[in-house]
């Protein structure tokens, strides 16, 4: 007698634990290992109705292409010189006001040139 057997061994299902348990420790490994973002915190209040200002208008626009004060059209690169004229001290308030279709990068962007220049108080309006 010969001990191969004719019948054939039925087949084992494959078990999908180890699968499930390597697809798990992959999750967990791409999760601790992303950055998922840096949060930036841009500290321009909103205007509302109980702040109060004094002192000459100082008003920029931020156009898609360009800069405004007060209405007058000026260099990107003036702009801390212009505001100069218009401050008596760093803490005077400045309203910045985007334009439609100017890029909030813009906003961001004159908010941070006039930071840099020493004026901390601004103030975005609509």
């Amino acid at each position: 007698m010969s001990f191969l057997a004719t019948t054939p061994r039925p087949r084992r299902k494959p078990s999908l634990t180890p699968m499930i348990d390597v697809v798990f420790l992959l999750l967990v490994f791409f999760m601790l290992a992303s950055r998922f973002g840096v949060d930036q915190v841009l500290p321009l209040p909103l205007a509302s109705a109980g702040q109060g200002y004094e002192g000459p208008p100082r008003l920029v626009d931020i156009l898609p292409e360009g800069l405004r004060v007060n209405g007058r059209d000026i260099a990107p690169g003036a702009l801390a010189t212009e505001i100069g004229g218009l401050t008596s001290a760093p803490t005077d308030t400045i309203i910045l006001r985007g334009a439609e279709g100017a890029e909030l990068q813009r906003v961001v962007d004159v908010a941070a040139a006039l930071r840099t220049a020493g004026y901390a108080n601004l103030v975005l309006v609509e």
